[in-house]
């Protein structure tokens, strides 16, 4: 306590209440490829509802709705997966207009050339950030080509050029300009590269790449066209000057805003209304009565699910700026846009789906445990054991064999099947960090009415959240208790004992459907080649947790003195945990030894600390023998050993 230096009453208050925090142990995570959704910006989602509210629903290309359905059968187990969208590098946000005009203009012709006249467009800068220039190829005095280049900012690539007219000895130049497609992935792309609208014509974007974007229609009116506007009825009054523009001498500054599902895409139903944006300002500096921003672009950037803000309508004067003195320009009649240029991607590159996996890397932003690989080459699935789990420590990757060859859905029973999948499995590392199960099932996909092959990994994956709510992360996810395998039709290879044998010995956990006992996770192996403990999931799922709860109660440890009393309190945080986890079967008995003897002088002059934690893992059951005994009349059952 602090030295006093006048009678009086110093309280001081010390916690010892210190415990071992719970830790996420069924939190997924997997990357692919979405219809819709941020890009390289993972998002939780709890149900398939949601996922389909987000990333959009699977398309009827196959690539991307084994993303889809990998993540959707894990929450069919458990609530709780962060899905990561990748950057594909094709697809493109829908937007107001895609295309510009460059102005006519007229080239000087008829005598000879020292050198070709330079085309020098009467209006060169059009809306987007399109620049043009053009040079005339001249033959004998008569222009015979023109030649025109554009550039655009913020452009994923350059525009291109359609020119018409030119020939002869002169005359005018017709040129259309075709941007070269806008690519807007996430928030924070906009505010950097597509500043004040630049590398689109025309007011708003897509708020993620994609064909969906293409069903948007936004409308917005004022106080001088709402009367007109066919969605007036959405509203209950009429905009028109908002209380924090009339304090500063500012008017008719308000706006209504509306986004339609024009063709039906998201809801099914052409016309619905998706959002709306009621009293939203004009002016830059406008707050709502609770002191939030009500600046129409903030609001759309911040709140709005499908759309971003680009640029202001080209009738807006003094749209933008602060309210105070202003009269903001009226909508003579409501401005109603579609949106059109959007393009799907649905196949990621090898590349493209290890960049979208090397979010997860960052474990101080990403709570994860279970990582899911959907469909995956050799090559990928190995990045993300090494890049991902083997950095962490924290989590297991979990993924599903395709033949190495034609990277297809390995079908069949019998030594073909188990010899390709054994192939898929010799490309991968020895790890305790990584699970291997037995390829695909057949399953119906309700929104294109049709049935697709999913890989497995999804489910295995789920087994283990479930196990995590029925028991602990330390019973195995395998056999008829807790490994059966939801929305089966049939499996592409059922694996029999012979398979089964072969297959396990390599580390590979076969699913498989008894009859009358449904499909089963029929394995609990790791892809560990050494023999030892950790070559069982529930072991490695088990020690996880104990050295993720016990390191994140030993950082508050940090800076306090290495004596006994620092060193007896972390014995006595750390033992009633372990007697938690031993009454809970997971581990059978323990020791932790925190003294003199492993924290001698040496040790505390070098400021560290040491403590070690002796465990003895519980095994699960794989293999029963059975011993039946056929004993003779006169044998006397009381004096059988026992």
């Amino acid at each position: 306590m602090p030295f006093q230096l006048s009678p009086g009453v110093s309280v001081v208050e010390k916690d010892f209440t210190s415990i071992i925090p719970s830790v996420a142990t069924s939190a997924g995570a997997m990357a692919g490829a979405f219809q819709w959704g941020p890009v390289l910006d993972p998002v939780r989602v709890s149900s398939e509802n949601e996922l389909v509210r987000r990333f959009g629903k699977p398309a009827d290309a196959n690539a991307n709705a084994q993303s889809f359905f990998t993540a959707a059968n894990f929450l069919s187990y458990s609530n709780n997966l962060l899905v990561c969208r990748g950057d594909a590098t094709a697809a493109r946000n829908a937007v107001t207009t895609v295309s510009g005009s460059v102005a006519t203009t007229t080239i000087t012709g008829g005598t000879a050339y020292s050198t070709p006249p330079t085309l020098v467009f009467s209006a060169p800068q059009v809306s987007g950030g399109i620049t043009a220039t053009g040079t005339a190829t001249v033959s004998g005095g008569i222009i015979t080509a023109v030649t025109i280049t554009a550039a655009g900012t913020g452009y994923t690539s350059a525009p291109t050029v359609t020119v018409s007219g030119g020939g002869g000895s002169g005359g005018a130049v017709t040129t259309t300009i075709t941007t070269g497609g806008v690519k807007i992935n996430n928030q924070n792309s906009y505010t950097t590269t597509y500043a004040n609208g630049q590398g689109v014509v025309g007011e708003f974007a897509a708020k993620y790449p994609g064909a969906l974007g293409n069903s948007l229609k936004v409308s917005m009116a004022d106080s001088a066209s709402f009367a007109a506007w066919a969605y007036k009825a959405e509203f209950d009054s009429t905009p028109g000057t908002s209380s924090s523009a009339a304090a500063v001498g500012g008017s008719a500054d308000e706006l209504h805003i509306i986004v339609i599902d024009e063709d039906g895409l998201w809801t099914g139903v052409q016309g619905a209304i998706l959002e709306k944006f009621s009293f939203v300002s004009k002016a830059s500096d406008a707050k709502r009565a609770d002191g939030s921003n009500n600046y129409y672009k903030d609001v759309l950037n911040n709140t709005s699910e499908y759309i971003w803000w680009m640029d202001h309508t080209s009738v807006g004067s003094n749209w933008g700026t602060s309210s105070s003195a202003k009269t903001f320009s009226a909508l003579s009649t409501a401005l109603t846009v579609s949106l059109v240029g959007g393009v799907d991607s649905l196949t990621l590159t090898a590349g493209e789906q290890q960049s979208a996996y090397a979010m997860y890397v960052d474990d101080a932003t990403y709570d994860i445990a279970l990582i899911m690989m959907g469909k995956a080459t050799t090559a990928t699935t190995t990045y993300v054991i090494d890049t991902v789990a083997a950095v962490r420590l924290d989590c297991i990757v979990f993924a599903s064999p395709e033949d190495t060859t034609t990277a297809e859905v390995i079908v069949g029973a019998g030594s073909a099947a188990t010899t390709a999948i054994n192939l898929y499995r010799a490309g991968l590392p020895s790890t305790s960090y990584a699970v291997l199960d037995s390829g695909y099932k057949y399953q119906y996909d309700r929104y294109n009415d049709k049935y697709r092959w999913i890989p497995l990994n999804g489910d295995v994956a789920g087994t283990c959240a479930r196990t995590d709510y029925t028991n602990d992360p330390w019973f195995s996810p395998g056999g008829l208790n807790r490994g059966q395998i939801k929305n089966v039709v049939k499996l592409a290879h059922n694996p029999s004992k012979t398979d089964r044998d072969v297959l396990y010995k390599a580390g590979v956990n076969p699913v498989v459907t008894f009859p009358g006992q449904g499909t089963v996770l029929f394995g609990d192996k790791t892809l560990l080649a050494k023999p030892s403990a950790f070559d069982r999931i529930n072991v490695r799922r088990l020690f996880i947790i104990l050295e993720k709860s016990i390191a994140t109660a030993a950082r508050f440890q940090l800076f306090e003195f290495n004596d006994g009393f620092t060193r007896a309190q972390f014995k006595n945080l750390v033992e009633p945990f372990l007697r938690d986890v031993q009454g809970r079967r997971g581990i059978t008995d323990f020791v932790v030894k925190c003294d003199e003897t492993n924290n001698p002088g040496s040790v505390i002059d070098a400021n560290e600390f040491v403590a070690d934690i002796f465990v003895k893992p519980n095994r699960s059951i794989n293999y029963i023998t059975l011993n039946f005994v056929a004993a003779r009349s006169s044998i006397n059952f009381s004096e059988v050993g026992a």
